[in-house]
């Protein structure tokens, strides 16, 4: 991938009253969820459909890692924007994240996640990503 630009998508968002935790602060399995707006949006926007896929060709992706590294908290209605980048898809799909307030573009949040290709029902990992998808993300051979 030297040289490339690494497929990349930025989700502007909201923080929500029902999303804060008793410090007024926005609870941190939210972040999760934040990362996964952006992750999805990400396969949207390159034509992976996820969904699909697992039905299709019985070929399911879980998440087998995920980090958070919190930096600044967000608050009630702050706005912001989760910005997802594909690392890598040869034998696993890694994501890096980044959350940033949308006015400042101070640094909220890093996090990263893996997923890995999973025939099911057998529940048989597969040792790469399909082809197709590869391709898609721009991660062809």
């Amino acid at each position: 991938m030297t040289g490339r630009t690494l497929p990349s998508i930025e989700l502007p968002m909201r923080a929500a009253f029902s999303e804060l935790d008793p410090m007024h602060v926005v609870w941190h399995g939210n972040y999760l969820k934040y990362f996964d707006a952006a992750r999805f949006a990400l396969f949207d926007a390159f034509g992976v459909d996820l969904y699909r896929y697992s039905v299709e060709k019985r070929i399911a992706f879980p998440v087998t890692r995920q980090s958070t590294k919190h930096i600044l908290p967000l608050r009630h209605n702050d706005a912001f924007v989760c910005r997802a980048t594909v690392t890598e898809a040869e034998y696993k799909i890694a994501m890096g994240f980044e959350i940033r307030k949308a006015e400042t573009l101070e640094l909220c949040t890093r996090g990263s996640s893996e997923q890995v290709a999973v025939q099911v029902p057998e529940m048989e990992l597969l040792f790469a990503i399909p082809e197709d998808i590869r391709i898609a993300l721009g991660f062809d051979r």
